[in-house]
């Protein structure tokens, strides 16, 4: 009987985080660090801002945005000391505090969304 591998699941999270970190990112930098600085756009207040995030669709967003960000790090960073530092003979521990890390954030995460008033 063949081993089942959790990679699979794991290289999906990363790519998937890749691509959000790849198209959403730069917007948000944009807006956040010049449309708004600048006077483009006007900046959105704390009501309108509490009104919009309080709805059940936009917190699973947010949250599947963060959990997406997370994983795509974790999986960058167990690879950069995989291969980058050549500590290939921690495996375990490196997935354990990677993935652990992730998972752990991810649910600090969907607390604070949850929440949040």
């Amino acid at each position: 009987m063949a081993k089942v591998s959790r990679e699979p699941f794991f290289w999906a999270m990363f790519s998937s985080g890749g691509m959000i970190a790849a198209l959403v990112l730069p917007a948000m930098a944009l807006l956040l660090w010049f449309a708004i600085p600048l006077g483009w756009v006007e900046a959105p207040s704390h009501a309108d801002l509490v009104t919009k995030i309080d709805r059940p669709l936009v917190k699973l967003a947010l949250f599947a945005f963060v959990v997406l960000l997370l994983f795509h790090w974790a999986h960058r960073f167990r690879f950069t000391l995989y291969d980058g530092l050549q500590l290939s003979h921690l495996y375990g521990l490196i997935a354990t505090v990677s993935y652990g890390s992730a998972t752990i954030l991810s649910l600090s995460a969907a607390y604070l969304l949850w929440s949040f008033p």
